[in-house]
């Protein structure tokens, strides 16, 4: 099942879902039904009815999480070398600014561990480790903030379009017919 901040399940979330179909090995075994099951344990019959079939050909143990569907492409000690590297900046890899991309990092990943992603399992991947996308303020050097607020306080209202005002004649409502 996919979620949509990327990845699976938490480790605590398969632990919680695992106990849930525990639960549900205790009522197939007193006898109860897959409607009575479903609504215990507040899950759908159709669910109820995969884990009643897991149950009676593999038992108890057919219902025990199998773990992470599949294993991160970066463990976490290639993740730290690449949080190294991003610390380097995209200068000190060849880039002409200091503006870290999705499809620079890809580069560097293929570059560094000689492995392919997405630009959104990067995104992901980086969202899971904590990392969020951020965009600079830029600020020219010669920006005179003085300047700035006198125009903004003195320029700007009379270059701005008036508001409309709400006058009686100006409802949002349509006039009644005239009789």
């Amino acid at each position: 099942m996919r979620y949509p901040q990327g990845g699976g399940l938490t480790p605590e979330r398969q632990v919680f879902r695992e106990r849930i179909r525990l639960e549900a090995a205790e009522l197939f075994a007193s006898g109860a039904s897959n409607g009575s099951v479903a609504r215990d344990l507040r899950v759908s019959v159709r669910s109820v009815q995969r884990w009643r079939q897991a149950w009676q050909e593999a038992g108890t143990d057919g219902l025990r999480s199998a773990g992470p569907v599949s294993l991160p492409k970066l463990s976490d000690r290639l993740f730290a070398v690449l949080e190294d590297e991003l610390a380097k900046g995209p200068v000190a890899h060849g880039w002409p600014d200091q503006t870290w991309t999705l499809a620079r990092i890809k580069t560097l990943i293929g570059r560094r561990f000689h492995k392919s992603f997405t630009l959104s399992g990067i995104s992901q991947m980086l969202r899971r480790h904590g990392w969020s996308h951020q965009v600079p303020a830029r600020r020219a050097v010669e920006r005179d903030e003085g300047a700035v607020a006198g125009w903004v306080k003195e320029t700007w209202p009379s270059v701005e379009a008036p508001r409309r005002r709400s006058t009686p004649t100006s409802s949002s409502r349509t006039r009644p017919a005239s009789r």
